[in-house]
């Protein structure tokens, strides 16, 4: 499966139109300048010119004209980003009226992050699904606690998968399904129709995109489900990125034992670190 690499490899053409494409109502525009504010206004932060063409598929002095006309009528503002040393600084947007409560903070914490593993890690991506995979085995216990607390038992008939796309859900990825004639045989695949850190995925891709799916693998396998043959296509289609989970709804046929994680390979959509699988008490 094909690599999406950091952004100093990447250019902003070669994810037009592809990614997690948010909706969000929005009257009293033109068609065409709500529907550039409804990506906009559902961001959790301030977002560049090139990630909303991105987003949207439009061409960036289309969505720069768009911009403008939000900006004047007083719907977004309109700030310089930080200086990075590498040309003059983006243009950076946020509707007016957009959740905030910290958000853009955290965003702003995760690009900051993301860019000191790049700069420090002779393998980012194998890092990014290291950190990912932690987190998503401390968000599955975090669960597991709050059912003790509360003493609630899971759902009878819940699977790892629907334990980590509920998880995936409060996140705000909002998963939707992909019809199974549209899936390999074993397989369950869904579109991540929204992503948190939609910004700085768009700048490091390998990083957090690998964060991401190692979320899905520590919660998989913290919740009792194989993690480890789980991936993700990053900005793979209009409006979502698409993950491929190991379909546990019908019974595993046997197997050929799982790969070492100290032998498997560093990079490919199923590279990383994986866990032993420990459901969770």
């Amino acid at each position: 499966m094909e690599i999406v690499k950091n952004r100093r490899d990447r250019s902003d053409s070669d994810s037009a139109a592809l990614g997690p494409e948010p909706a969000v109502p929005q009257t009293g525009l033109t068609p065409a300048v709500a529907f550039v504010h409804e990506h906009l206004a559902a961001q959790a932060g301030a977002v560049t010119i090139s990630a909303l063409a991105a987003m949207t598929g439009l061409h960036q002095n289309t969505v720069r004209e768009h911009l403008d006309q939000l900006v004047e009528a007083g719907a977004a503002t309109k700030s310089k980003a930080a200086s990075s040393g590498r040309g003059r600084p983006a243009w950076l947007y946020r509707a007016i009226g957009s959740p905030r409560k910290g958000a853009s903070e955290y965003l702003g914490l995760a690009s900051v992050l993301a860019a000191q593993i790049d700069r420090t890690s002779p393998n980012p991506r194998a890092d990014g699904i290291a950190a990912g995979i932690d987190w998503g085995r401390d968000l599955a216990r975090g669960v597991a606690e709050m059912r003790v607390d509360a003493e609630e038992a899971a759902p009878a008939e819940s699977t790892a998968t629907d334990e980590t796309l509920a998880l995936l859900d409060s996140l705000g990825f909002a998963p939707e399904p992909v019809p199974a004639e549209a899936t390999d045989a074993g397989r369950r695949s869904f579109r991540l129709t929204r992503c948190p850190l939609l910004e700085a995925a768009h700048e490091y891709p390998d990083i957090v995109c690998g964060v991401h799916l190692g979320l899905v693998r520590g919660s998989l396998e913290s919740f009792g489900g194989p993690g480890a043959d789980s991936e993700l296509e990053p900005f793979s289609e209009p409006g979502a990125c698409r993950l491929h989970l190991h379909d546990d709804t019908v019974a595993d046929s046997p197997t050929a034992p799982a790969a070492d994680p100290q032998t498997a390979p560093a990079s490919g959509e199923s590279a990383g670190p994986a866990a032993t699988r420990k459901p969770l008490k």
